[in-house]
């Protein structure tokens, strides 16, 4: 693969002055993983040769100074308070973006498939964030054909996807003269306080503590675990694919859908035994469902982690429906489980939860689907494909929508090496079985 030349490396600050001081971060925030998500947008230049100027870097450089003005945390930088609680220090020294070339050909990552090469390639190198480090970092790419790539790091205690894409959307209309575009973030982050008496009424162990199940590093000693290791591949659903598994599902959600079918398939490809509980680990939005809801343009994190189980058994010998079921019961939560949520991480040691992998029996799926995630037209045209730039472990998984309006969605997979090839076969014989 064809190396990248970096040619411009900057901090960009917010173009205006921004409020300065300690941004409180909720128990969702620091929940989170402590670390980045990696994202790549890939650009095909126009057949037109009349448009001059495509993805110039001082457009997209005075649009972001713009940008980080109502975002201006991601100016920011990770500090401790004096509780010893991290929070971000809102200091305005900026944003990394980073401009690059290479000689690879667009058409090079037809087959693109999230990597550590991927991520190395397209997106700023990082450490892990400390004082000094950018929370938000950028790198545009241009290729030989003309074509361009755009990497985004953004550190997962300042965001959620949503607030991701929210920023993105907000970058690429100001970009392109269209102030309408611009989403106003709510930065207020206190109506995630835990109660002044904290009251658990749900069980949030397996999610954030545990939950009596092997970590993945005391699996992998027992020749079954997560491994850092993996095969990735995304796989295309079609719109009518996707409503026909919704209808075989018992009409369910895409989503709902979607993810029992994910799961079938990964407990087949890895030759399970029927009688082991597969747990399935995903996320909730939470902003509308909390009373009163978050405005969707809230900035920060407000998601939950929530979880299902079932016997591999009984979830290959019954219909895609099960599967279904089993996660509408896991994702129907409202207030009442946010708030416990909230307060049971009140009392855990934030710094120590489980982060990590999972157990070889398990999947985590973190869904992208119905955010503005292609709303990233930076006067130049929608992006031709979005995709995370790295898995983090194998039994990772993300949904998102495909491109265009057909209602097609892209599963973003990792799976073990030698599972991979068998996890495709079954996903797309399944999918053929329905239509």
């Amino acid at each position: 693969m064809a190396a990248i030349e970096v040619v411009e490396s900057e901090l960009v600050p917010p173009s205006e002055p921004t409020p300065r001081g300690a941004l409180w971060l909720s128990n969702l925030d620091l929940a989170a993983r402590n670390g980045y998500t990696p994202t790549v947008y890939f650009f095909r230049h126009p057949d037109e040769q009349t448009r001059s100027g495509f993805f110039s870097a001082d457009v997209l450089h005075a649009a972001l100074a713009a940008a980080l003005v109502p975002f201006y945390p991601f100016a920011g930088r990770l500090a401790v308070g004096r509780d010893g609680r991290a929070e971000i220090d809102c200091n305005a020294e900026g944003a990394l973006f980073v401009v690059a070339r290479s000689a690879a050909a667009l058409d090079d990552f037809e087959g693109f498939a999230p990597s550590k090469a991927m991520r190395d390639m397209f997106v700023p190198a990082y450490e892990p964030a400390g004082a000094g480090t950018p929370l938000l970092l950028l790198q545009v790419t241009f290729f030989r054909c003309g074509g361009v790539a755009l990497g985004t790091a953004m550190h997962h205690f300042v965001i959620d996807g949503r607030s991701a894409f929210n920023f993105i959307r907000t970058w690429a209309g100001i970009a392109r003269g269209d102030a309408g575009a611009a989403v106003v973030p709510s930065l207020d982050r206190t109506p995630l306080r835990a109660r002044p008496q904290p009251t658990v009424l749900f069980d949030h162990t397996h999610e954030y503590g545990g939950g009596g199940r092997r970590t993945a590093a005391a699996t992998a000693e027992a020749g079954g675990g997560s491994k850092a290791e993996y095969a990735s591949a995304i796989l295309r659903v079609t719109g009518s694919q996707a409503a026909a598994l919704r209808a075989r599902a018992g009409a369910v959600s895409t989503f709902r859908a979607l993810v029992a079918h994910v799961w079938r398939c990964a407990c087949a490809a890895r030759a399970l035994d029927p009688e082991t509980e597969s747990r399935l680990y995903t996320m909730v939005d939470m902003r509308a469902r909390l009373s009163p809801p978050l405005p969707d343009a809230f900035f920060g994190n407000a998601v939950a982690r929530t979880s299902t189980s079932a016997r591999v058994g009984d979830l290959l010998g019954n219909p895609l429906g099960f599967g279904a079921r089993r996660l509408r019961a896991a994702t129907g939560h409202g207030d009442e489980y946010a708030r416990s949520l909230v307060d049971y991480l009140e009392t855990a040691d934030l710094a120590a939860l489980p982060r990590g992998g999972l157990p070889g029996t398990d999947l985590r799926v973190i869904s992208w689907l119905g955010m503005p995630s292609y709303d990233a037209d930076f006067g130049w045209g929608e992006p031709a494909l979005l995709a995370p730039a790295l898995m983090y472990y194998t039994g990772f998984v993300y949904l998102l929508n495909s491109p265009g309006k057909e209602g097609g969605v892209a599963v973003a997979a990792a799976l073990e090496p030698e599972r991979m090839e068998r996890f495709k076969e079954l996903f797309f014989e399944e999918l053929a079985a329905v239509v």
